[in-house]
């Protein structure tokens, strides 16, 4: 059975022997066999991996992984480094530039965000070279929607930013009062200016963790 490695094997772990997931494991294994798919077989679970369940402090969900060559390596957003950043992570870091004062960082690798409690999940967690959203139904929104359904059960306080309107329709996994739910549009350069520039997400999500007595995100990408 395949193991994350902390304590998302006793929050998940069930999900790995369920019919729909084997049947995924099966389409995987024929896709990865057939075809160009992204991320690595090894690093399609690192937002699980980086980001223990214990540890979220805020939830930033994307859409599915970047569809070129050394881009995605199983963090919503976020590319290998020495990779161009994508049209919309440059978007992001305008905002947070414009919010908090941090400059644009040279990386666009953003293990650090995962590693300080920002978990970057994508809703899908593989996808073919060059197609965009062609593994959308393979069943891994299944698994998707059951990680966002264990953080909303979390009795701890989870900040879930869903920008644009494929994270949007995850709202009604979140029925706990006590979470909060920050929403704009996606940052990608077609809607950016129509409701991301502006929303200050960054600065909001460290005003939230400093009202529960935590410690807020440092959001630049020193280590």
């Amino acid at each position: 059975m395949l193991l994350i490695g902390n304590d998302w094997d006793n929050i998940i772990g069930d999900e790995f022997s369920k019919d729909y997931y084997l049947a995924l494991r099966s389409k995987l294994a024929a896709e990865y066999k057939e075809h160009t798919v992204y991320p690595d077989m090894h690093n399609i679970f690192n937002s699980l991996k980086m980001t223990p369940y214990s540890e979220v402090k805020v939830l930033l969900l994307g859409q599915d992984p970047y569809h070129g060559p050394g881009q995605a390596h199983g963090l919503a957003f976020s590319v290998q480094p020495g990779v161009d950043q994508p049209p919309s992570l440059v978007n992001m870091f305008k905002e947070l530039e414009s919010d908090l004062g941090v400059k644009r960082p040279e990386t666009g690798c953003l293990i650090p965000w995962a590693k300080r409690g920002v978990m970057l999940l994508n809703t899908v967690l593989t996808v073919r070279e060059g197609e965009p959203n062609s593994h959308k139904n393979l069943g891994w929104t299944q698994f998707t929607d059951c990680v966002i359904k264990k953080l909303n059960e979390r009795k701890d306080p989870v900040i879930f930013l869903l920008w644009g309107n494929n994270a949007k329709e995850k709202l009604p996994l979140i029925t706990n009062s006590h979470h909060y739910v920050l929403m704009a549009a996606h940052p990608s350069p077609l809607s950016a200016s129509r409701g991301f520039f502006g929303c200050k997400h960054f600065s909001k999500v460290n005003t939230l963790l400093e009202q529960m007595g935590k410690q807020p995100i440092d959001w630049s990408l020193q280590e």
